[in-house]
């Protein structure tokens, strides 16, 4: 899957109901003033399977290729789910072969610490160079682009 059309919607989570099946849920997210709702379906990806939860700060990456309701707040389908700790942030992307991303806002420096595995959690053993990364860091440089040492890296295999 290529996700080059994802986009980000931050936040913590508020409320959660139940979805237009039992199947569905969607989930209100707060962040800062801004409120957004996010449909999270069977389909979505939930990273590490976490159960959701009211006062969880998520990252819900969406399709913008996808239709959107006119509504307000706006309203996604989630194509997948990143459960964050405090004052982790998370960045999916094409990473290059200097493991630079796509956008250019970061490089990452792999440390020993950092954990490289691939969506479902299995150890990933070949280079992250050239991939579609989901990267979970808390620090980075002023520079740009900014660099880290990521925590944990998400190999996104096709």
């Amino acid at each position: 899957m290529a996700y080059e059309t994802f986009e980000k919607a931050e936040g913590v989570i508020q409320e959660i109901n139940r979805g237009d099946d039992c199947c569905s849920m969607e989930l209100s997210l707060v962040s800062g003033e801004d409120i957004v709702n996010i449909v999270v379906s069977g389909d979505t990806q939930v990273m590490d399977h976490v159960r959701l939860r009211t006062g969880m700060r998520i990252a819900a990456f969406y399709d913008t290729d996808l239709p959107t309701p006119a509504v307000y707040p706006p309203r996604y389908r989630a194509e997948l789910v990143a459960v964050l700790r405090r004052g982790q942030q998370v960045l999916l992307d094409y990473f290059d072969d200097a493991l630079t991303s796509a956008d250019g806002s970061l490089k990452l420096n792999i440390g020993p610490m950092t954990n490289i595995v691939t969506a479902n959690g299995q150890p990933y053993v070949c280079s992250s160079e050239n991939a579609e990364l989901l990267v979970y860091y808390t620090t980075a440089t002023l520079s740009m682009p900014a660099q880290t040492t990521p925590q944990k890296i998400i190999v996104m295999c096709p």
